[in-house]
């Protein structure tokens, strides 16, 4: 049988139309918007495969996923056209509108407030997944939380997210999943029927407490003490190869058999810094990356930190992407 070779990644594609406005109002009033900033691209599945694409690696990549057939939709399918990443699995639905978000950035403060429109990505479903068929090595799927019908229960397998990663298991692929940080009690209920059919989880540190709920980060700092149990924990909910959990102090990673390992992350001067989003789909590229090619758990660890350290260098998503010889380099001087 030939080896599976490739990623393919499935989920959220959203456009940020940015926006910079004078102050915050109260409810009832007016803010005057200053500044059209443009759009910019974002979602799991965008961040991670346009990361993955500018390593410049030859690794075939695939792209899942609804969007729009509207503006947006078309920015989106012409990105990934750009990257060379194959878009066959991409479907453009008419009637509705590409995911989308509004930016509101006060001018003087930089505090950015979020108005989402979930849109095609709610679409998403089942069906969807059902002719996926590729020489992939790994599927990997984010976000959950995010991903309305793929979050929707489903009476045999807990949720229709934990059906489609079923699915995928039977056609060959290792799966990796992501979720969205959020706020409230939904982790449990939405995530954990996924882990059973999980190989890899990839998430920060907040995302990987509220699955658990054990502390990972308080008022001191991050909970290092607690990463093993929290790895633990998703092992014992049915992960079957490797959870890997980053944050801005570093990454942790630990496989099924015990092995695992701490590694700091890259200084960086908070003058360098632009910007901190998309830093974690850098990391989770860069470790998916180690995962197909079989690094050692140290290997993965320094490289999904350097992929995030050149992240925050660009003020977008996916700006700071480097080619994997960078990388390389980078890491060889440190």
């Amino acid at each position: 049988m030939k080896e599976r070779n490739g990623i393919i990644s499935a989920g959220n594609w959203i456009i940020d139309h940015l926006k910079v406005i004078d102050s915050w109002p109260d409810r009832g009033n007016l803010s005057n918007i200053r500044t059209v900033a443009g759009n910019a691209l974002g979602g799991c599945s965008h961040n991670v495969l346009v990361d993955l694409a500018r390593m410049q690696t030859g690794l075939p990549l695939w792209a899942g996923g609804i969007v729009g057939d509207d503006s947006d939709g078309t920015t989106i399918m012409n990105e990934i056209r750009k990257n060379g990443i194959d878009s066959c699995y991409m479907s453009v639905r008419s009637g509705v509108n590409t995911s989308f978000t509004d930016v509101m950035s006060e001018m003087h403060t930089g505090a950015r407030t979020f108005f989402h429109y979930r849109g095609a990505n709610a679409l998403l479903d089942y069906p969807d997944f059902t002719n996926m068929d590729t020489p992939a090595k790994i599927f990997h799927l984010g976000y959950l939380l995010l991903l309305d019908a793929l979050d929707a229960a489903d009476e045999e397998y807990g949720t229709v997210a934990a059906k489609v990663l079923h699915l995928l298991k039977s056609k060959g692929y290792e799966t990796s999943i992501d979720v969205v940080s959020e706020q409230g009690d939904r982790f449990r209920s939405i995530v954990t029927p996924s882990l059973r059919y999980a190989d890899y989880m990839i998430c920060n540190e907040v995302e990987a407490g509220a699955c658990t709920g054990i502390e990972l980060r308080n008022a001191d700092g991050l909970c290092t003490g607690n990463l093993s149990k929290a790895a633990a924990y998703l092992f014992g909910q049915g992960v079957a190869q490797m959870v890997v959990i980053h944050f801005p102090e570093g990454g942790f990673a630990m496989r099924r058999n015990g092995e695992r390992l701490f590694i700091e992350s890259f200084p960086v001067s908070s003058s360098e810094i632009k910007s901190t989003v998309g830093a974690g789909d850098a990391f989770c590229a860069g470790a998916l990356y180690a995962i197909h090619e079989g690094w050692s758990l140290s290997d993965l660890l320094t490289f999904a930190n350097a992929n995030a350290r050149f992240n925050l260098l660009s003020e977008s998503s996916t700006g700071g992407a480097a080619p994997l010889c960078q990388i390389k380099e980078f890491i060889l001087k440190k």
